[in-house]
């Protein structure tokens, strides 16, 4: 007598990943749809000989819509948008490989994996100027205002010129790389009378201006490693007469007179005149004239 014996493949094993916890670093800078992690790496083996079924999810609140994989039988990790160090610095994934369909009635084996991800930071702006103020929320863009200064007409300074609202100073916003920066004059100095300090950003005099013209010079703040990133920030230098003297108050002491009951903004009047407003003068004996 034969007797054929078939044996039937129950499902009695789960899905084994190579790795259960992996962690893969990924440049800010890395192309939309580029591959994070390879279909080699992550895929799933069953001793069932089952076709395997992924899903992804990740777990940190507002990084849900940068990492996919590429099908549901693919585990090949890709990257869907584009990376912002500020926005968010790592985040955890979870792959998750099944024996059947999510949607099927049959009894499943499932397997994870957990994939840290840590974003590298990237050389993505240019130098800022300081003080700067941020023009969106994502704050990576900061916009700074013009610096101001004054220089004595004829007269040479010695020492580095004193700006509002501070020396020049620019930053590398790119703060985990901080390339290093330096200085150029390149506009609004046709004479050559200032010179900066390519590494501290000193502004300083060549010779004296003789003109009672100011100057709106064009200073460049340069990455020494790529001079592509740059900024360029106005600097406003007003020529004015040398000042010899402190202004002082033509009086010692002054003194007025106020009603009860009167609005803000009303008049206060000199003592023992209240039909005159008081004045409080001050003179400054380089400007006689005035």
């Amino acid at each position: 007598l034969e007797i054929l014996v078939t044996i039937l493949n129950e499902n009695d094993n789960i899905p084994v990943f190579k790795q259960t916890n992996l962690t893969q670093v990924v440049p800010e800078d890395t192309k939309v749809n580029a591959t994070i992690i390879a279909r080699e790496e992550l895929s799933a083996t069953d001793a069932d000989q089952d076709t395997i079924f992924y899903e992804l999810t990740t777990i940190v609140q507002g990084t849900e819509d940068y990492f996919a994989i590429k099908g549901l039988n693919n585990p090949e990790i890709y990257l869907r948008r584009a990376l912002d160090y500020d926005k968010f610095k790592l985040t955890t994934l979870l792959l998750y490989a099944r024996d059947r369909p999510v949607d099927s009635s049959d009894a499943t084996n499932t397997a994870t994996a957990t994939i840290n991800i840590l974003i590298e930071q990237s050389d993505t702006k240019p130098p800022w100027f300081l003080p700067c103020t941020f023009i969106n929320t994502d704050n990576n863009i900061c916009i700074s205002s013009p610096y101001t200064g004054r220089v004595n007409i004829s007269e040479v300074s010695t020492e580095p010129l004193i700006l509002e609202p501070g020396p020049i100073h620019a930053i590398d916003p790119d703060y985990t790389i901080n390339e290093r920066i330096v200085y150029s004059i390149v506009g609004g100095d046709t004479d050559k009378v200032f010179s900066v300090d390519a590494d501290t950003g000193n502004l300083t005099m060549n010779k004296a201006a003789t003109s009672p013209d100011g100057f709106l010079l064009q200073v460049m703040a340069t990455q020494v490693n790529n001079i592509q990133k740059y900024s360029i920030a106005s600097v406003e230098i007003k020529v004015i007469n040398k000042s010899e003297h402190p202004p002082y108050f033509e009086n010692k002491t002054y003194s007025g007179t106020v009603f009860v009951g009167l609005a803000a903004g009303s008049f206060v009047f000199q003592a023992g005149d209240p039909s005159s407003p008081l004045m409080i003068t001050a003179v400054d004996d380089d400007f006689l004239d005035v």
